[in-house]
């Protein structure tokens, strides 16, 4: 174990240093490697060599920048505006209903995005000048955006899960049907916190205009077509009528027709739908699932006019951009998880754990309070990179389910993207809008912080919520 605790210490060395955490996780890998091949110099380069070829080559990680795509062009295709409005006119009359409708406005928006730092930052745009105008705090009004944001990495599709899913050959479309329950539990809990807040402060979130329902069901246009057609597609494959990819195929072709026809909020809701539906069905592979999601919010920005070659390119280039950052992350950390499998530290936490005689549950809860306490003072997925590999063997010791353990990781990572003082999503708020002190940014996130640990006890205590979905999957 001092080998590989060593090591740990030596790549946080290096980050301090500014170092990038690709590199330092790869260098110290590459030295640790050789070490413990008495200093085989050959052996751990040849083994590094063949990670980042086996790496760039993998079929299944070609979902990373396809859903990163997806994600950039409803950026661009404004279904942002679309969410908020529709939540805005169900409960937007609530005390805190903006707040509440920024959190399921996020929640919709993560479903076809996948980035959390994405739904903060284009949140913190649509939401937050609606808020402002009708008095809201601005404690309530970023705290609603940072926690509302962090459901683009648990609400599927989802890049850490998709990362998290290659690390510990988890099935990733599993993984993606793990998330709704526990995602649409967060949305609850998040604006449970909003009537907390507001209860404790009537001021800090004054109710809005009160809608009718004709205003309301007005931005829901176009889903009576869209669950006809579902319901003909399923219908289709119970009577034998069409080949379970014939009606995938053909429900595809149909959800981009109507959503030429119906550009509001119901297309998202078609898109997730079919890239969800095709992917729990057995219709779609995962990957395969990307590719139709990501033509699909192409083919959504297109009927909205709002993409041209200059914004396709940029589109394809920050996806590339974005793309290759995680790749080179993902290698650095896999090299990394090599040198600390051939370690002693796996069997040694398997003994350690066995002799204290503790039930899995309990200590699965201790790993969850590690994750925590270090996601208030590192980067996200660097935490989870550099810990998966210590962790997983153990869990996979004691019988855990790894599709449950996965969504506790994604969990952990959301409490850490709102943890003061390096959560990510408070500095993307503190860039976008200068003008509120990074005090009431880190004083806004407290209560959701606390919800988001509840929802957390919560998981750990139920598993079934976790693994309900993915074990009816075909």
């Amino acid at each position: 174990m001092t080998e590989a605790l060593t090591g740990l210490m030596a790549m946080m060395l290096l980050a301090f240093l500014r170092v990038p955490i690709a590199l330092a996780m790869a260098i110290v890998g590459v030295i640790g490697y050789a070490y413990m091949r008495d200093w085989n110099w050959y052996v751990a380069f040849t083994t590094a060599q063949t990670k980042v070829y086996e790496t760039g080559r993998n079929y299944t990680l070609s979902v990373v920048p396809l859903f990163i795509l997806m994600g950039n062009f409803v950026t661009r295709a404004g279904m942002s505006q679309e969410l908020f409005r529709t939540a805005h006119s169900f409960v937007g009359h609530l005390r805190g209903g903006l707040a509440m409708a920024t959190i399921l406005g996020c929640a919709g928006f993560g479903a076809i995005c996948g980035s959390s730092i994405a739904t903060a930052a284009t949140f913190a745009k649509v939401a937050y000048p609606s808020m402002k105008k009708f008095g809201y705090s601005d404690r309530l009004a970023t705290g609603a955006i940072a926690a509302g944001g962090t459901l683009g990495i648990l609400i599927p599709p989802s890049t850490i899960m998709v990362i998290y899913g290659i690390m510990t050959e988890t099935n990733i479309g599993k993984m993606f049907a793990a998330g709704i329950l526990p995602g649409i539990l967060a949305t609850v809990i998040l604006c449970i916190a909003v009537q907390y807040v507001t209860w404790r402060d009537p001021a800090a979130g004054p109710p809005g205009e009160r809608l009718g329902w004709r205003e309301r069901f007005a931005t829901l246009d176009g889903l009576g077509w869209f669950l006809a057609l579902g319901t003909a597609v399923l219908a289709s494959v119970q009577f034998n009528w069409l080949a379970g990819e014939q009606a995938g195929v053909t429900g595809a072709i149909a959800v981009f027709a109507l959503s030429l026809i119906y550009k509001g909020v119901t297309s998202v809701i078609a898109l997730f739908t079919l890239v969800m539906g095709g992917i729990y069905g057995g219709v779609f592979t995962a990957t395969e699932g990307a590719g139709v999601g990501a033509f699909g919010a192409l083919m959504f920005a297109l009927a909205r006019g709002a993409i041209n070659w200059r914004s396709l390119y940029e589109a394809l280039v920050e996806s590339a951009r974005t793309t290759s950052m995680l790749f080179l992350i993902l290698i650095g950390a896999l090299i990394f998880a090599d040198f600390v499998n051939i370690t002693s530290m796996p069997n040694d936490l398997k003994d350690f754990v066995t002799r204290l005689e503790i039930s899995p549950v309990m200590v699965v809860a201790v790993i969850m309070v590690i994750y925590v306490l270090l996601g208030t003072a590192m980067e996200e997925l660097s935490m989870i990179l550099l810990t998966v590999p210590v962790f997983f063997p153990l869990i996979v010791h004691l019988g855990v389910d790894p599709i449950w353990f996965g969504i506790l990781i994604v969990c952990v990572v959301e409490i850490g993207l709102i943890s003061p003082p390096v959560g990510m999503n408070l500095f993307v708020l503190k860039t976008l809008l200068p003008e509120v002190s990074t005090g009431t940014v880190f004083r806004g996130v407290m209560p959701f912080m606390a919800a988001d640990c509840v929802r957390l006890a919560i998981l750990v205590a139920f598993p079934i919520i976790s693994t309900w979905l993915p074990s009816m999957m075909k």
